[in-house]
């Protein structure tokens, strides 16, 4: 049975909205102008609202640039800093995401008794929990249906609390700044800022709502984006005007005592009850059906006990398992009986996720490595500002329940890092581990043998003989490597003394041009004269090391005579597992102007979209993206396509455009025929970057430029490149 996804609207914005326009809006927020002033509650709804939209945005800039699994945000900070440090954040993140459900039952109730006061809370408590879970146990689809219905309640409620200013003696003597003067729950003893800011708080947290729901999407890194941002810009909107509305139909005395006056003083009492009823039944459903989808993931990932219990799903691809974990806390939650108790403990466990979310994204921005492409970009001061905050406000709310939560956090990761548990799709730690220092190569080898697909970077390993060959490819090395990638030259003995004085002098001064662009250069002279036997050692020998080059560059003259040699190199650096490039200059052209490439791309099998292969083009492609961002310039991608069993659509070249993140002035086009046809016919350009195919020769190579009259680069993967990473 084929499971059923969602789109932006009915997955991300829908839940997101509801959630955020919940309980604490319909009967918290009058409380808090009440207590903190229009100024204070204005504070403390940006501030909220700064916090949670810095991380909306952090989490929309990181999706657009990964295959988010289930899990939302645990499938994010696995992914980058992996699953050690994802499962000690997801497991309180779930803990938020279920007691959430008990925050939202509670609102449910106190809207109910103002109908029928006389019922046993905990009776009522029960049975709301019971509807709950009848509907989300019936199936996800149905929840979702139901959220229509509610959306459109909750916006004939809004209405209704608008038109109080219409119905009502208003109150323009307005409370600038609060008294604090606190709650019926302690007997108005006095609060604080910090105090009322953290039983606000979760009115904001569910800017998560749509990613929990990411293995349920039909296409996440488009809509959890544009489906998060555009209902956190709407709802923060609707929170700010209703502190006015507040603060002008009643005083802040009535404001502090009485929850309900958005429903006593609005224009029609029976649609906000509704809406207050429906805004926190939504929530519950949405928090109960997003919490499994957690703990699903955690299973999946095997990080928990009896992870195949958690991870088994139903026939209709339901999570029960999961969700009768779930429906045991929120049991225990509400045994908690009181919403302001519960109110800070979530605030504390989502502020650790905010700031591991926002951390991630400062993480993979400060790497700079080439598979951090994301198609929204983001300043790197706003995933600082988002983690900042969120763990400064956890120990302003309260040091000792913020060193509880970290202190768990640090122990849940130790206990992770013994299980030893391993990730089939990896993540970007090695990189990190490389740009920090040389004292954790140890750790990263222990973390993952093999190097990262995602923690690709450019950095050669280039045999020369005489300086002119590193001299004409020296800026397209520069352009190929800059900024975090490195180079290493072997320099091949010169028989002539004196030759072999001005190869070393001339690549002192070439180290140093590189270094002067802070780029990581060293160079070797190497006592042999045979070029294949030096290079296949050097490949073999460097195999061994971990801060290992992974491309053999070489440039050749294209009116070189005597070319059998580089097919040797070629089939030595596939059986050492190196990418190559060949760059072979077209007489005096060069590079041109630096500005145009032709990227051709050929042979892409018929399942490239199912798989993430698109075999031999993986390395030329993220050749023209490096070149392509050094030159500003514009990459034209030419798809040869002579298999009959291919067809590309409109939408699979969109889809192809979106999964390398080309930038957004490229161009694709499809073409037919020979590989060297469609070149010469394509000749105003810079420079044409081709994959080797199997069979082509360097004589073949030769042939394309001196025909083309256009320089090229040719490409061959190893198998640690792959462009839609």
């Amino acid at each position: 049975m084929k499971k059923k996804t969602f789109g932006t609207l009915a997955g991300v914005f829908t839940p997101t909205t509801l959630t955020i326009l919940g309980v604490i809006m319909y009967i918290r927020q009058p409380w808090v102008v009440g207590n903190a002033g229009v100024i204070g509650a204005l504070a403390i709804v940006l501030l909220s609202v700064a916090i949670t939209f810095t991380t909306a945005l952090s989490l929309s800039s990181i999706t657009t640039n990964v295959r988010i699994g289930s899990g939302g945000a645990f499938s994010l900070i696995s992914q980058s800093l992996g699953l050690e440090i994802g499962g000690a954040i997801g497991i309180p993140f779930y803990f938020a995401q279920a007691i959430a459900v008990a925050m939202y039952i509670f609102g449910f109730r106190e809207g109910i008794q103002t109908l029928t006061p006389d019922i046993n809370p905990f009776i009522l408590d029960i049975s709301i929990f019971a509807l709950v879970m009848i509907i989300a146990f019936i199936s996800t689809s149905f929840a979702f249906k139901i959220q229509y219905v509610i959306l459109g309640i909750i916006i004939l409620s809004l209405v209704s609390i608008y038109g109080a200013l219409f119905v009502n003696d208003l109150n323009f003597d307005i409370a600038w700044f609060g008294t604090y003067p606190g709650s019926v729950e302690n007997n108005f003893s006095g609060s604080s800022f910090w105090i009322v800011f953290a039983v606000f708080f979760p009115a904001v947290t569910g800017v998560m709502a749509g990613a929990n729901m990411s293995g349920d999407l039909t296409n996440p890194r488009k809509s959890i984006p544009l489906g998060t941002i555009s209902s956190v810009i709407i709802t923060t909107i609707i929170y700010v005007s209703l502190i006015f509305v507040a603060a002008v139909i009643a005083t802040p005395e009535e404001l502090s005592k009485n929850y309900s006056v958005f429903i006593d003083k609005s224009l029609f009492k029976p649609i906000v009850l509704a809406g207050l009823l429906g805004a926190t039944l939504s929530s519950a459903l949405g928090s109960f059906v997003g919490a499994p989808r957690i703990l699903l993931a955690l299973g999946e990932k095997r990080i928990l006990p009896k992870s195949q219990l958690l991870a088994k799903l139903s026939n209709r691809g339901e999570p029960v398992n999961a969700m009768l974990i779930t429906a045991i806390i929120v049991l225990v939650g509400i045994s908690l009986r009181n919403l302001n108790t519960i109110a800070p403990i979530l605030t504390m466990f989502f502020m650790i996720t905010y700031a591991m979310v926002n951390i991630v994204v400062l993480v993979e921005q400060t790497l700079g490595l080439p598979s951090y492409r994301p198609t929204l970009k983001i300043p790197r001061i706003i995933p600082a500002f988002g983690a900042l905050a969120s763990i400064s406000i956890m120990f302003v709310i309260s040091v000792l329940v913020a060193l509880f939560s970290l202190v768990f956090i640090v122990l849940f990761y130790l206990y992770l890092v013994r299980m030893n548990i391993k990730s089939a799709a990896g993540d970007s730690r090695s990189g990190l581990f490389t740009a920090l220092a040389e004292w954790a190569t140890k750790k990263t080898n222990n973390l993952r043998q093999e190097k990262e697909v995602r923690s690709w970077r450019p950095d050669l390993l280039m045999p020369v003989i005489m300086p002119k060959e590193l001299r004409s490819s020296f800026k397209l090395i520069h352009s190929i490597i800059f900024p975090k990638g490195s180079i290493k030259i072997l320099a091949l003995r010169n028989e002539n003394e004196k030759e072999q004085k001005n190869l070393e002098s001339f690549l002192k001064n070439s180290i140093e041009k590189f270094k002067e662009s802070d780029l990581s250069a060293s160079y070797t002279m190497i006592d042999n004269a045979d070029f294949n036997t030096t290079v296949n050692v050097s490949m073999q020998s460097l195999n061994a090391a971990f801060f290992k080059p992974n491309i053999i560059f070489t440039s050749i003259d294209s009116e070189t005579d005597n070319l059998s040699y580089y097919d040797k190199l070629t089939m030595d650096a596939k059986k050492n597992n190196f990418g190559l490039i060949i760059y072979i200059p077209f007489s005096s052209a060069g590079l041109a102007i630096e500005k145009n490439i032709n990227l051709w791309m050929t042979n892409i099998p018929v399942d490239w979209k199912e798989k993430f292969n698109i075999m031999n083009n993986d390395l030329s492609t993220l050749v023209s993206l490096l070149i392509c961002r050094n030159w500003k310039g514009i990459i034209d991608v030419h798809i040869l396509n002579n298999n009959e069993k291919l067809n590309f659509s409109e939408v699979d070249l969109e889809d192809l455009h979106t999964m390398i993140r080309l930038p957004k002035n490229s161009t694709m086009t499809l073409k037919q025929g020979t590989l060297i046809e469609n070149v010469n016919l394509e000749r105003n350009t810079d420079v044409n970057i081709l994959n080797i195919e199997q069979g082509m020769g360097v004589d073949d190579m030769v042939k394309i430029v001196n025909q083309s009259r256009v320089s090229a680069i040719f490409c061959a993967d190893s198998e640690f490149e792959n462009v839609l990473v």
